[in-house]
């Protein structure tokens, strides 16, 4: 049985017994000068040519689960965090969600645009009854002093803000550990944009979803293009063979996909052609 995708206000997608929403916090900007392994002007050709109006504007998505009495979170946006998203609560509230309703929020990875809308102005848990789920690597990385005092100031503050949201979920956090995180919902370890990435396998009824987290910033160059890797990964290689091995995969299996940096869309599905993969948006 087919996937469908549910006419709404909201990307909506039925996955068996899930329904999963896309929900947009908004955009932030990066310069294409960020990429590797292509040019700046045919970067922004392919930009340009898919009517991106702006070339630098990267979609933040997080995304919605509900199914078997639970209301799941996948990252949380960047939450306003250096003028990035913020618009996260108020797209919940459209899904008919208040913060108090999360109990499960699953992390692909622990930067700004993905844990910024985790705490409030003050610093307080915005969703203070939700356990917090995220990749043992992905903790350790963030937490080693090491890494922190060989960081940049960019990168210091990232370490800073990723330690502030883990204090503040700590007596609600838990390990990811290998096979299923939640009934139906299994980890794919995807390391490679940082040590502990992590993508979300949705299965029921037949149906599967995949939740890639940041395989791609710009889905229109780096799908194309997978050997184009950004400044943001950790380890461009690694990022860049993830990204190939999962376009693969998913164009195989001709599952349904979903990642933080798709667009507002939210649901894509990717066909092969030759060296390189195209996509269309679901429905």
């Amino acid at each position: 049985m087919n996937a469908s995708i549910v006419e709404r206000a909201l990307p909506t997608l039925q996955i068996g017994g899930f329904l999963i929403q896309a929900i947009s916090d908004g955009h932030l900007t990066a310069s294409l000068d960020l990429l590797s392994h292509i040019d700046p002007a045919e970067a922004a050709q392919l930009q340009l040519k898919a009517g991106v109006s702006d070339p630098s504007s990267i979609h933040i998505n997080t995304y919605l689960v509900r199914g078997k009495d639970r209301t799941i979170l996948i990252d949380a946006g960047a939450g306003g965090i250096k003028g990035w998203g913020g618009e996260l609560r108020g797209n919940l509230l459209r899904a008919g969600v208040q913060p108090t309703d999360v109990d499960t929020i699953l992390l692909t990875h622990a930067h700004p645009d993905h844990v910024g809308g985790l705490l409030n102005a003050q610093g307080h848990p915005v969703f203070p009854n939700a356990e917090l789920l995220i990749h043992p690597r992905e903790l350790s990385f963030w937490e080693d002093d090491g890494n922190l005092a060989r960081s940049n100031d960019r990168a210091r503050g990232n370490f800073l803000l990723a330690r502030q949201v883990f204090a503040g979920y700590r007596r609600n956090l838990r390990l990811l550990a290998e096979g299923d995180v939640l009934p139906g919902i299994s980890m794919l370890p995807l390391p490679g944009h940082t040590p502990g990435h992590t993508g979300y396998r949705v299965d029921s009824e037949g149906q599967t979803a995949l939740i890639w987290g940041d395989i791609v910033h710009f889905p229109h160059i780096q799908i194309a293009r997978p050997d184009v890797s950004i400044a943001f990964d950790q380890d461009p290689q690694r990022a860049a063979a993830a990204r190939s091995a999962l376009l693969d995969m998913v164009s195989a299996d001709q599952l349904m996909a979903a990642g933080m940096h798709v667009g507002q869309l939210g649901f894509v599905r990717i066909q092969r052609i030759g060296r390189g993969y195209s996509f269309t948006y679901a429905g």
